[in-house]
C-alpha cells in the first residue's frame, strides 16, 4: 500500500490549495478514504471523510463551509480543496486509507502573510 500526498505549501490567509493523494496497491474503490492534519498543538485531527464510491461525505466542524473532499476511482486519486485558508489551518495534512494504518508522508500546509 502506497499514499503520496503532493499540492501542500505556503498560501496568504484567505487563499486556496488543492492537496491530492494518489493510492496504490489495493482496491481503492473498495475503501472509504480520509484526510488528517496534524500540528504540535492539537496533534493528529480528521479533517474529511469521502465513502467509497464518493456518495457521501463528512467536515470537521473546524473545516465546514471552506473545504472540500472528494474522489477520483478510476485515478485512484482523493483530493482536498481548501478555500478561505487561516493560520490555523497550518499543519501537515495526511491521507488515510479509513480503519487501517495506511499513510501518506504528509504534506505541509502554511497560512501566513
Amino acid at each position: 500500500v502506497k499514499l503520496v500526498e503532493s499540492g501542500g505549501g505556503l498560501v496568504q490567509p484567505g487563499g486556496s490549495l488543492r492537496l491530492s493523494c494518489l493510492a496504490s496497491g489495493f482496491t481503492f474503490s473498495n475503501y472509504h478514504m480520509t484526510w488528517y492534519r496534524q500540528t504540535p498543538e492539537e496533534g493528529r485531527e480528521l479533517v474529511a471523510l469521502i465513502t467509497s464510491s464518493g456518495d457521501s461525505v463528512s467536515y470537521a466542524e473546524f473545516v465546514k463551509g471552506r473545504f472540500t473532499i472528494s474522489r477520483d476511482n478510476a485515478k485512484n486519486m482523493v483530493y482536498l480543496q481548501m478555500n478561505r485558508l487561516k493560520p490555523a489551518d497550518t499543519a501537515v495534512y495526511y491521507c488515510r486509507r479509513a480503519a487501517t494504518q495506511d499513510w501518506g508522508q504528509g504534506t505541509q500546509v502554511t497560512v501566513s502573510s
